[in-house]
């Protein structure tokens, strides 16, 4: 059988592992959300809605809220709701509840190893001193 697939040039630059030598001929460019969308009316609960409108904003701020990925982000908050309800009524949720949270999560940065993937907004590439072969510009 086949490995995973290969990782969308975006995630690469989010991770950190990004290389000009080995980037694809042509991607897709997802376009950004223009603001911080409003929470779609199919969210489950208040506390997904909460979820929406406290993250919504970090996300935006931090270029990784996409128009094409609203939706992902409208399920993370949505699972987030059902989770807390549950908790709430003193049940536990299933593992693959939480399981598809972390993923969800991780896939927007939202956990602390996916943190250290993500480079701050404005922060620069630093230079590799060895790139030039110990040629002096």
């Amino acid at each position: 059988m086949p490995g995973p697939g290969k990782k969308p040039a975006s995630l690469k630059v989010v991770a950190g592992t990004d290389r000009a030598d080995r980037a694809p001929q042509a991607a897709v460019e997802l376009p950004l959300c223009d603001g911080v969308p409003d929470a779609p009316d199919w969210l489950c609960n208040v506390h997904a809605v909460n979820e929406w409108k406290r993250l919504a904003p970090i996300l935006h701020a931090n270029r990784l809220l996409t128009q094409a990925g609203i939706t992902a982000f409208g399920v993370l908050c949505s699972l987030f709701g059902k989770i807390v309800q549950l908790y709430a009524a003193g049940e536990s949720p299933t593992g693959h509840m939480i399981a598809q949270y972390r993923a969800l999560a991780n896939d927007f940065g939202l956990t602390p190893v996916a943190q250290g993937k993500v480079r701050p907004l404005g922060e620069e590439k630093k230079t590799n001193r060895f790139a030039s072969n110990g040629k002096r510009a």
